[in-house]
């Protein structure tokens, strides 16, 4: 079965997954994800963070590498269209969590945490009484985009003061928000 391919993907597939070898499965990666949420939580969490952008980055970054290995590879799984998500949400929300507040304030957190929360019990529900895998579409995947965008930002800028990199940070997570109620209505979540 193939899968529609996106520029991402196809650039990529010119540039770095040549280079990762044929027994690394998307899935793998995915739990590579959610093993580094702890590390990135952690060094979130004592403030080192020239340490943790480049954790976060990698983890981030990893989310587009599974999507494009799966799709140009022809390894979609149903477990990966559960699993891919829910890894990227426990990073996102860690970092979210730890970070946010101590620079912008709780209500971006509330808001970002509890719409993807109602995301996750729509996807649940979905496949618990339908039967049906909800997979990423582009709102989605823009979200989590914007959601990267805001909290490295917000890393340069803790790192740095450099007062632009705070507002490109909020700016990328007010368009965070956008996109996830726009998820909301896409996955029929509401």
């Amino acid at each position: 079965m193939s899968h529609k391919l996106t520029i991402t993907d196809r650039i990529l597939a010119k540039t770095l997954l040549p280079l990762i070898p044929h027994w690394i499965t998307p899935n793998y990666i995915s739990w590579m994800r959610l093993c580094s949420v702890p590390f990135v939580g952690y060094f979130l969490w004592i403030a080192d963070y020239s340490i943790a952008l480049p954790l976060f980055f990698v983890s981030a970054f990893s989310d587009a590498v599974d999507g494009s290995l799966a799709r140009t590879r022809d390894l979609v799984t149903h477990f990966g269209k559960m699993f891919d998500p829910l890894a990227d949400k426990l990073l996102i929300a860690t970092a979210a969590v730890i970070l946010i507040p101590n620079y912008i304030g709780w209500s971006i957190v509330l808001t970002m945490v509890s719409i993807d929360l109602v995301l996750i019990l729509s996807a649940y529900y979905r496949k618990h009484f339908y039967g049906t895998i909800v997979q990423a579409e582009n709102t989605g995947k823009a979200k989590m985009v914007m959601q990267s965008i805001g909290i490295g930002s917000l890393l340069i800028y803790a790192i740095s003061g450099v007062a632009i990199f705070l507002a490109i940070a909020t700016y990328s997570f007010y368009l965070a928000i956008f996109f996830a109620l726009l998820s909301l209505v896409v996955y029929r979540a509401v």
